[in-house]
């Protein structure tokens, strides 16, 4: 079966709910970073065989994401598309899916990514369409309806959302409201410092966004990083649940983002003329309890290790995604890998911010450009999912 190669993976700055790309439509996000892609990567869109676009919170403006999106950022007509959807989880699936096609000969060439834009998230109703003989009607808020019917309740009862799961862990793992609001202070430090360092300059695509008067104006920075947070400010913060351990400052961000990249299957790296950055080594995914659904990372890397032969001493880098920081603790814990320096050195989605599908490219990108700086070998990458999911990949420095 032949190697997938990831070339060319970038992303756009990380927006901050309500923030700068609000003005920005998600079909503009996504084609900005694909068009960035082919353009670095030099590769004929002529050759690319499909693409694969991930979007937690679609609805029908933008039916099919991938093919909308391949149109819009001018791919040829012939190039096909198509939407997925793993929660948190959705931008690494569409890598791993676009790894599949490499892999089995299916295509030669995918682009693969994800995008959200949380800021234009809509507002529903599902009792209008038919009318109604009395009574109002209810506008959901798509953002947190998707997080209260993210399991069937009649089978694990009531979920009120992923708040709820986050306390679960808090309390199974003994993790403290002072444990919590120092790993998000250090999220934010090493965000910083990776910013004032330069080491995202590389795999950030600027943004044109629209004014109503004027020309547009670029957005460039991830604009959520704090650098000045401190353990008394956040400490001042009240929970979100009273008595709880989550707070608006330990917990990731709602945010705008799109990232994407090239799978690119290892034999046709020549033909094609690309240079790849790394390979994925192996993937991934576990189902667990809805209800400590930030576990996931834990079983589906064991299966990622039994799959591949690696030990979690084998990597030089590893991400668990920032969802809230008490669920990463979490994570850590059952690893035995508290306060270890290999993981999220650059910051998370606590200090970057989490666009729910777009998080998964995110993390790859960054993971991928840290490791070549360090001429690491391999990198883990996990993520939990609400629903109780949880996934992993594994990938090699090219």
């Amino acid at each position: 079966m032949r190697r997938a190669a990831i070339v060319s993976p970038l992303r756009t700055p990380v927006g901050a709910f309500g923030g700068a790309l609000r003005p920005v439509p998600v079909e503009d996000l996504a084609a900005t970073v694909v068009r960035a892609v082919v353009e670095r990567s030099g590769v004929d869109p002529g050759s690319i065989g499909d693409v694969v676009l991930a979007q937690s919170y679609a609805n029908s403006e933008t039916p099919c994401v991938g093919r909308w999106v391949a149109l819009h950022a001018g791919l040829p007509e012939h190039v096909p598309g198509l939407q997925i959807d793993r929660r948190c989880g959705g931008g690494l699936q569409a890598v791993v899916t676009a790894a599949m096609m490499v892999q089995t000969g299916a295509a030669d060439c995918v682009v693969a990514g994800g995008v959200e834009s949380m800021s234009n998230i809509e507002h529903y109703t599902t009792d209008v369409r038919w009318g109604r003989r009395s009574g109002g009607s209810v506008l959901h808020d798509r953002l947190d309806r998707g997080r209260q019917r993210s399991q069937p309740e009649w089978r694990h009862g009531p979920i009120s959302g992923m708040i709820e799961t986050a306390e679960n862990l808090a309390a199974r793992y003994d993790i403290s409201r002072a444990e919590s609001d120092a790993f998000a202070v250090v999220s934010h430090r090493r965000a910083a410092a990776a910013w004032a360092a330069g080491r995202f300059d590389a795999e950030v695509v600027p943004v044109e966004v629209p004014r109503r008067r004027g020309d547009p104006v670029p957005f460039t920075t991830d604009e959520g990083i704090r650098p000045d947070t401190d353990a008394t400010a956040l400490a001042g913060l009240r929970a979100i649940r009273a008595g709880g351990t989550v707070t608006a400052g330990n917990a990731a961000q709602q945010n705008d983002a799109a990232a994407a990249c090239l799978v690119v299957a290892e034999d046709a790296l020549d033909r094609l003329n690309l240079e790849p950055v790394g390979f994925l080594v192996g993937w991934a995914a576990a189902g667990c309890d809805p209800a400590l659904m930030g576990i996931g990372p834990v079983p589906a890397t064991a299966r990622l290790l039994a799959a591949t032969g690696l030990r979690l001493d084998d990597f030089d880098l590893i991400e668990v995604n920032e969802a809230f920081a008490c669920q990463v603790l979490s994570v850590l814990t059952e690893w035995g890998l508290r306060d270890d320096e290999r993981v999220n050195v650059n910051g998370g989605g606590i200090s970057l911010g989490h666009p729910i599908a777009a998080t998964g490219v995110r993390i790859m990108t960054s993971l991928l450009h840290e490791l070549r700086r360090r001429r690491g070998r391999y990198a883990l990458e996990t993520m939990c999912v609400g629903g109780g999911q949880g996934m992993a990949a594994a990938f090699e420095r090219a």
